[in-house]
């Protein structure tokens, strides 16, 4: 293995990851040195734990367990303290975690992950269709033991509006293209796509968002998308729309969507992220009736953490190899979307 510095390759992980992924590791790079995280959050470095000081990795992975197991504080706060760092994988397909930023400003390479976008899809297309087909109803009816017709509205032909047209947007255009959907993408590139019928610049928004019965939202959060869906996008919207927020919490003013709830603009909206997370007792999301809520788990699939694997394997090889890094962020800008 070509040697990073001037001392072995450390690599900062969790105990998890080096469990699933370590021979693969030594397969791939020869002999590492690493740092591993246990699930207490303790660092330790071979068989004993180490102060966050003494721990001076050159990489520090951070695979999808770490969101999951919820490690990645540690892990983050461990890179911020690595005077040696010189790259950090993500497992995530965020781009707004503010150690992004840190790092970047110090010289580390970033990249992030596309291993969660089948799983936010699936996540999406399930949101959906439980409304669309009276999920809720249907629940009702069995607990009641009443047997009656509940027609449902089919997905085939409708108007999808995927507001981000990146890994996670692609994946669910081409499910709902799969059930008969018109997919309209809305990213900063201009051109066409195979995933869409038509592909719009965000200010083209006004003229297409009042044909969407589907608007689904998967663009980063950025000082320009803080607050895009406000009262202004939702008086726009086609009257019993749904919305689908997977981005993040801050995309949407939470009281405009109340309001818009309220008057019959949006008929149901399906969140996944909220700009307080974990979201407050009192907060009336929670027990809403149009709204279907989940606490940020879309990304979280059964093939998550494998998919994560592999991006971590096949970036490390490049980074070995010298040669350009998979999903890698730009210091100064964020990724297309």
């Amino acid at each position: 293995m070509r040697q990073l510095s001037d001392k072995p390759n450390q690599i900062l992980m969790t105990e998890a990851a080096y469990r699933r992924a370590g021979a693969r590791l030594h397969a791939l790079a020869g002999e590492i040195d690493p740092v591993l995280i246990d699930a207490s959050g303790t660092l330790r470095h071979g068989c004993a734990s180490v102060p966050l000081a003494e721990a001076q990795p050159v990489i520090a992975w951070a695979g999808a367990d770490v969101f999951i197991d919820g490690l990645f504080p540690v892990l983050a706060q461990a890179a911020l303290e690595a005077g040696d760092l010189r790259w950090f994988q993500s497992g995530a397909a965020g781009t707004d975690l503010p150690v992004f930023a840190q790092l970047l400003r110090r010289g580390v390479r970033v990249t992030i992950s596309h291993a969660p976008s089948g799983a936010v899809a699936d996540f999406v297309m399930n949101g959906v269709l439980d409304h669309l087909q009276r999920g809720p109803a249907r629940r009702e009816m069995r607990a009641l033991k009443q047997w009656a017709p509940l027609p449902f509205t089919e997905i085939a032909g409708s108007n999808w509006l995927i507001i981000g047209f990146g890994a996670i947007g692609e994946g669910v255009a081409k499910r709902a293209r799969a059930f008969g959907a018109h997919i309209t993408g809305v990213r900063r590139a201009r051109g066409t796509h195979e995933l869409a019928d038509a592909i719009e610049p965000p200010d083209a928004l006004a003229s297409v968002l009042p044909g969407a019965d589907v608007v689904v939202l998967a663009v980063p959060l950025t000082r320009a998308t803080q607050h895009l869906v406000n009262a202004d996008f939702l008086a726009q919207m086609k009257r019993g729309a749904l919305l689908v927020n997977v981005g993040r919490g801050g995309l949407v003013d939470e009281a405009a969507l109340l309001h818009a709830l309220a008057v019959g603009r949006v008929g149901h909206a399906v969140l996944d992220v909220s700009s307080v997370e974990p979201l407050p007792e009192e907060h009336p999301f929670w027990l809403h009736p149009q709204i279907a809520l989940t606490p940020h788990i879309a990304g979280m699939g059964s093939g998550v953490v494998p998919r994560s694997d592999d991006l971590f394997l096949e970036n490390l090889g490049r980074f070995l190899q010298g040669v350009p890094l998979l999903h890698e962020l730009a210091a100064g800008r964020m990724l297309d979307v």
